[in-house]
């Protein structure tokens, strides 16, 4: 059996932002690298570097899996640094043909490729299509550069503008999310919380991520409760199940004029 059949493939998980999404990329001709190591690979949008954010083996891989070039040099990064301080000037001149074009989107960022051949100018609007060949063709013309629009829904927008969140801490999404999971308004209803929009709304005008965190506990402690609306049995009497506080395993029971929180132990349906 050949060395790679005994040891797998080496993938290594690489992420191009700070919390940014990871990009699986084949790591054999990189045998030595390590979590944090910086990468230069081939993408679809040229040569990028990258920071390895996790390295695992794997038995099969898909076929169209890009490699990693090689660990990325001093070099290298200096000339990235390069290209992010040029990403400033490129904003502005696209937020300035914006303006003049008077087109209905928002520049978020420019971001170069690691040799400056390309330049994605990303962008956020309300508009389905707007159309943007105008915009593409002045600010290649004036940057002389290929440049690719790339548009970004509300959570990226977001996650991409950083701030504050409705809770005071820095937005989760610009912390530590590098992928968003579908959020509905049923978490919100499993866990007793008011559905007044302002409460589970974030700062994308999308529901809130963290609706999301405890949602698995949530269900799991449900799963033995009683529905609200239905009737129960308790030392106190009989009643309806106003209200349920899944983690404290306690039902809100109506007995009559009384409002009362029973531990679901004593809880017996009728």
């Amino acid at each position: 059996m050949s060395g790679e059949a005994d040891t797998g493939i080496l993938v290594a998980s690489v992420r191009f932002q700070q919390t940014g999404k990871l990009y699986d990329f084949d790591a054999r001709g990189c045998a030595d690298l390590r979590v944090g190591d910086y990468v230069l690979v081939d993408t679809t949008r040229g040569q990028q570097i990258g920071q390895v954010a996790a390295i695992r083996t794997l038995k099969t891989v898909d076929k169209s899996l890009k490699p990693v070039l090689r660990r990325a040099t001093g070099r290298d990064l200096v000339l990235r640094q390069k290209w992010q301080q040029k990403e400033q000037e490129a904003k502005a001149a696209a937020e300035a043909a914006v303006r003049q074009l008077k087109l209905p989107i928002k520049v978020v960022l420019a971001e170069y490729t690691f040799d400056g051949s390309r330049l994605a100018i990303v962008y956020a609007t309300e508009e389905k299509k707007p159309h943007l060949e105008s915009l593409k063709e002045k600010l290649e013309q004036e940057l002389n550069v290929h440049v690719e629009l790339r548009r970004v829904g509300p959570r990226d927008h977001a996650k991409l503008m950083g701030g504050y969140g409705a809770c005071g801490e820095l937005r989760c999404c610009s912390r530590f999310i590098s992928e968003f999971c579908p959020v509905s308004i049923k978490m919100a209803k499993t866990q007793g919380m008011s559905l007044n929009p302002e409460d589970i709304t974030g700062m994308c005008g999308r529901l809130r991520c963290c609706l999301a965190y405890e949602q698995e506990q949530y269900e799991e402690a449900t799963r033995l409760m009683p529905r609200r609306k239905k009737r129960v049995r308790t030392p106190y009497g009989e009643g309806k199940v106003i209200d349920l506080l899944p983690l404290k395993g306690i039902v809100v029971v109506q007995i009559e004029d009384h409002r009362l929180e029973v531990p679901l132990e004593d809880v017996e349906l009728i």
